[in-house]
């Protein structure tokens, strides 16, 4: 086991964004969590970073809990997040973007192969490497956000709606992408509007409305499901 959470409740002030949240992920994994806008999901993947603190409930990963750590600890433990918007520093350049991602490693030669095997994922990188971040299409910037979070070298990647305004070819080339992290071994916690792209790229989904998890299962399953068919696969 990973990752597991525990039955987290978490509020801002008084409203409570998640109701008693359970969810594992195995190495190896990639799940998917759907839901309408506002049902928890960010919320969700900032606890699971230290971003955000739980009301009660747990999470554990690999052995250890973490829900009291601070988000740079969560990060060496081997959780990286690919915030919604990118979150990118945009008068720094692609590489000084990089190297941030990297922040952790003490050793040149793991910073030069991690670059290197981003080079590897997206070659237009290396091309633009001293081009300021916020010159970047967005497509580019998708790209530069997921391989600052990938330079930490994680086990479990969290990512949330990285097909969000992207041309369907970019979209293909991040999917992609996702799709060898996740053969090399890495767990994929993804959050994406996208149902029929989630469900391509993951094993098995959550659906999540108003803080809660109303469905899970394995994605086969779930894509013949008649209330996901509906509220999700314009079905």
């Amino acid at each position: 086991m990973e990752l597991h959470i525990k039955e987290i409740k978490v509020h801002y002030d008084k409203v409570e964004a998640l109701k008693g949240i359970s969810l594992k992920i195995n190495l190896g994994e990639t799940i998917s969590v759907m839901g309408a806008n506002g049902a928890g999901k960010t919320t969700l993947l900032k606890t699971i970073s230290g971003l955000k603190k739980i009301t009660s409930g747990e999470i554990w990963f690999k052995d250890k809990r973490i829900d009291k750590s601070p988000s740079q600890e969560i990060v060496r433990l081997g959780i990286a997040q690919v915030p919604e918007g990118k979150g990118l520093f945009k008068n720094m350049t692609v590489l000084e973007n990089l190297l941030m991602g990297a922040y952790l490693k003490k050793k040149r030669e793991e910073v030069n192969k991690g670059l290197e095997t981003i080079y590897g994922h997206f070659p237009i990188l290396q091309g633009r490497k001293n081009q300021l971040a916020g010159s970047l299409s967005g497509g580019e910037q998708q790209m530069l956000s997921i391989s600052r979070a990938l330079m930490a070298t994680p086990e479990i990647l969290l990512l949330d709606e990285p097909s969000m305004g992207l041309s369907p070819l970019m979209v293909a080339e991040i999917a992609r992408v996702i799709g060898d992290i996740s053969k090399g071994g890495m767990a994929v916690l993804l959050i994406e509007q996208n149902t029929r792209l989630a469900f391509r790229l993951s094993q098995r989904g959550y659906v999540m409305e108003t803080g809660k998890i109303v469905l899970e299962g394995g994605t086969a399953d779930l894509e013949k499901d008649e209330y996901v068919k509906r509220a999700y696969l314009g079905g």
